[in-house]
């Protein structure tokens, strides 16, 4: 727990209404009696222009799992026009959560380093989100209110006309609950024809730490209209689970479950020319079940499955070690790319589960021992360069308390020092425009891997080492000893125009024990 924000968080019993209320996504700029200074990018109003699909998944209020996703129109100039939000939520008494609802009306600001804010009204609730754009069509996002806390992206939407424009196959990446509260996560693999049915594919679950895997068949997709979501069922061996998925384009997807058997969200990506990469991949994993748990580093692969060289930071539970490992392909593929992952010296996993994709290599553990979910990507830089601006997200769990820090700034970087702004919501308990300051220091001989320590308004914050994955793209690990976590920080690009989307999975399963999860409500 960060000892900048307060311990009495304010709670709130999350109930439906029946009158007009306000759904809030509120980004970290405008009023606020703490000004940290910023660093100046470039960013504005105009450069939040289009239909944008966000996403956050975390704890609410009461502990319990909690996960969103939507699109929201933005004019360029601070009005919302329409959108369309999902909020599926365990904590949600006798009648389930709102999914699907029309977003009426709204205003917005972006703030010159790229954090923003936007106010958003629709029928249910109230929430808050911060986020720090890398460019005018990527963001990362973090929930800033009273009601909980959680991490995702925001991106720019590229319109689909039908249904037949998603024709082809995806690799998933799912994390969140099952029926008991246990941590709960998936990645597989489907198809679909140009009329939206899923005519094949796998999945693996990995449920309180007990592994399963199968063959996946499902009903037809439907693509939704305007904002609206698409809808999809996929069939494996926890039954059927009824999804909506928000396309970014289509080469990437953000599915929400909808059936409260249990809750899952995260991402899923094209795999069109997809495969392992040969080399060095950049990777971090984190869950837990009884315990958080939370690795990360590089390791040499051969292109198959087989990966040698590995070295392995790991946060076990506030034991931060490091390893030497490698895994071996235990079969040459299958159906989805999907490659079983035998390891040697890795802490604490045996056995992972990879599938490639165009977000990466979608990646879960697959023995008895806990419920991680992660990703790798092949690194083509080593370096950070000095003189560069940085939007930050990062997601944590404290060891004692079992409850969820998610924190999102922006800064630029020297040589060996960053600076810039951090908002904390630390179990809904909120601090706001934190003066953010850090030293960092990289391997030598240059590897990627790097060590950070930060302070905000000059008290200790996070410590964490990083993985370069490219000049763009950098992966995080908490060190702390009474804090778990990962996280990421992507280069900020001037925003004179419009960039492709991010592909980076953020799913993520919760990774606080069992008793601080809340109860999951069926309908």
């Amino acid at each position: 727990m960060n000892p900048l924000a307060s311990t009495q968080p304010v709670r709130r019993v999350l109930t439906l209404v029946s009158a007009i209320g306000l759904v809030v996504l509120l980004v970290a700029c405008g009023s606020n009696n703490n000004s940290a200074p910023s660093n100046p990018v470039g960013f504005g109003n105009s450069s939040l222009s289009g239909t944008y699909v966000f996403s956050s998944s975390g704890e609410d209020g009461l502990g319990g799992f909690a996960a969103i996703a939507g699109s929201i129109s933005a004019n360029g100039s601070g009005g919302i026009t329409g959108g369309t939000i999902d909020i599926v939520d365990s904590s949600f008494g006798s009648e389930p959560s709102p999914v699907a609802q029309t977003i009426t009306s709204g205003s917005y600001a972006v703030s010159t380093d790229g954090r923003g804010r936007v106010t958003l009204k629709s029928l249910y609730g109230s929430y808050t989100f911060d986020f720090a754009l890398a460019s005018s069509s990527h963001g990362l996002v973090t929930e800033f209110d009273g009601n909980g806390t959680g991490s995702g992206t925001i991106d720019l939407q590229t319109a689909l006309t039908g249904i037949g424009q998603l024709a082809g196959s995806y690799a998933f990446s799912l994390g969140g609950i099952d029926g008991n509260s246990n941590n709960f996560a998936s990645v597989g693999s489907f198809t679909l024809d140009s009329n939206g049915n899923v005519t094949g594919g796998v999945q693996d679950f990995s449920d309180g730490g007990t592994a399963y895997s199968g063959p996946l068949t499902g009903l037809p997709a439907t693509l939704g209209s305007g904002t609206a979501p698409g809808t999809i069922t996929l069939t494996a061996n926890f039954g059927s689970i009824a999804f909506d998925f928000y396309p970014i384009d289509a080469t990437h997807l953000k599915f929400i479950e909808t059936d409260y058997n249990q809750i899952l969200s995260g991402d899923a990506f094209s795999q069109t020319g997809a495969s392992i990469p040969s080399g060095t991949v950049a990777f971090t994993m984190s869950g837990g079940v009884s315990a958080p748990v939370a690795v990360g580093g590089f390791m040499t692969s051969d292109g198959t499955g087989n990966f040698t060289g590995g070295v392995e930071d790991a946060n076990n539970n506030g034991a931060v070690t490091q390893e030497q490992f490698s895994g071996a392909a235990a079969s040459g593929g299958s159906v989805g790319g999907r490659v079983l992952v035998n390891l040697s010296g890795f802490s604490p996993s045996t056995q992972w589960v990879i599938y490639p994709s165009s977000g990466g290599l979608l990646m879960l553990e697959s023995d008895s021992l806990n419920t991680m979910l992660g990703a790798a990507y092949a690194q083509t830089s080593q370096t950070i360069a000095a003189s560069q601006n940085y939007a930050f997200n990062l997601s944590a769990d404290n060891t004692s308390a079992g409850l969820e820090e998610d924190d999102i700034a922006q800064f630029t970087t020297t040589s060996s020092a960053l600076g810039g702004v951090v908002d904390i919501n630390d179990d809904a308990a909120l601090s706001f425009a934190q003066s953010l300051s850090g030293t960092y220091t990289l391997d030598s001989p240059a590897t990627g891997r790097g060590e950070a320590t930060t302070t905000a308004n000059g008290g200790g914050f996070v410590s964490f080492n990083f993985y370069v994955v490219n000049s763009s793209t950098v992966l995080v690990l908490e060190t702390d000893n009474n804090q778990i976590g990962s996280g990421i920080f992507q280069f900020q690009t001037a925003p004179s125009g419009q960039v492709a989307q991010s592909h980076v999975a953020l799913a993520h399963v919760p990774i606080r024990s069992l008793e601080k999860r809340g109860t999951l409500h069926h309908k």
